[in-house]
């Protein structure tokens, strides 16, 4: 029987929901689920992480090294707790990118990156050639497997368990050749762009910076967070946190409004689990009409600015 180890991801005291996402896909994979809390202070975040259906326990170490998510200190002290454990996974998210390779590496093991669905405990299905193949993987069983979820791919876990919570003895190897600087993080009220139902996004042809007022005007009266395509942040429209692709965040929100956004590979592998998609473009030729639900061929800049008025 499998033995799973998710590490979490949190900030602020708060359990990343994409820690419940690697929940949900571990259950298909059986076996009994343990997730690891790392941090100066997790009482918070242990506690929401015990309530997440399916998991056994849920264990803390908590290390004033810990206060920053740096995978380079993170990584020998999962290496740690993954003795006993037969997977250990963490999510597809900038965090998880960041450590599991550190943790496979210094473990030896490859690493299944991206899982997309659960076959078996040893199969996984994961995109390749930027999305426009899904491939069957399988890993050998004697070996321990480090893997990473996309999470945009599964639903959260919900939250009515009560998984004990436990302290556990582990080594902390703070490294000399790496530290933390600071965290620069664009502020704003609107709801974040990997957990909003709903997100609005821009791409190249708004053409500065001053025009995106109109992706947020609209994304203020839909309730939705703000995306944008990664032509959008090379040009200096927006902060790189915004982008949404393969090379950026991978969402699937409920409802997707992509504004100028032609369609490349790149970011439609970032949309392509969104409930409806919605494309407003001049080009009716452009790729993003191919998979849109709805779309509007037409001037961006008279018909968002009319469907913010009617909405």
């Amino acid at each position: 029987m499998s033995k799973i180890l998710i590490i979490a991801e949190h900030l602020n005291g708060k359990l990343n929901a994409s820690t419940a996402k690697c929940v949900t896909a571990a259950r298909s994979m059986g076996g009994a689920i343990d997730i690891l809390v790392l941090a100066a202070d997790p009482a918070a975040v242990a506690g929401e992480a015990a309530r997440l259906d399916g998991v056994s326990r849920v264990l803390v170490c908590a290390n004033a090294a810990f206060a920053d998510a740096m995978a380079a200190v993170y990584a020998p002290t999962v290496v740690a707790a993954a003795a006993g454990y037969s997977h250990v996974l963490g999510p597809s998210t900038t965090f998880g990118k960041d450590l599991m390779p550190r943790v496979a590496a210094l473990l030896g093991e490859a690493q299944v990156s991206d899982i997309m669905k659960v076959v078996d405990a040893y199969t996984f299905e994961r995109p390749i050639y930027a999305g426009n193949a899904i491939i069957t993987v399988s890993a050998p069983a004697a070996r321990k497997l480090i893997a990473t979820v996309r999470t945009a791919s599964f639903a959260a876990a919900a939250s009515s368990g009560n998984a004990p919570v436990e302290t556990a003895s582990l080594p902390v190897d703070v490294p000399a050749h790496t530290r933390f600087v600071e965290l620069k993080a664009g502020a704003q009220d609107r709801p974040d762009l990997q957990t909003a139902s709903r997100v609005v996004s821009g791409g190249r042809a708004l053409g500065s910076a001053e025009a995106f007022d109109i992706i947020y005007n609209l994304a203020d009266k839909l309730g939705a967070g703000v995306g944008a395509s990664r032509a959008a942040v090379d040009a200096g429209y927006v902060a790189s946190d915004l982008q949404v692709g393969q090379t950026g965040k991978i969402i699937a929100p409920d409802l997707y409004v992509a504004v100028g956004i032609s369609g490349a590979i790149q970011h439609l592998t970032g949309i392509k689990d969104a409930g409806t998609i919605i494309a407003i473009n001049k080009d009716g030729e452009a790729p993003i009409f191919e998979i849109a639900d709805f779309g509007l061929v037409g001037d961006l800049f008279k018909l968002v600015p009319e469907l913010t008025e009617a909405l």
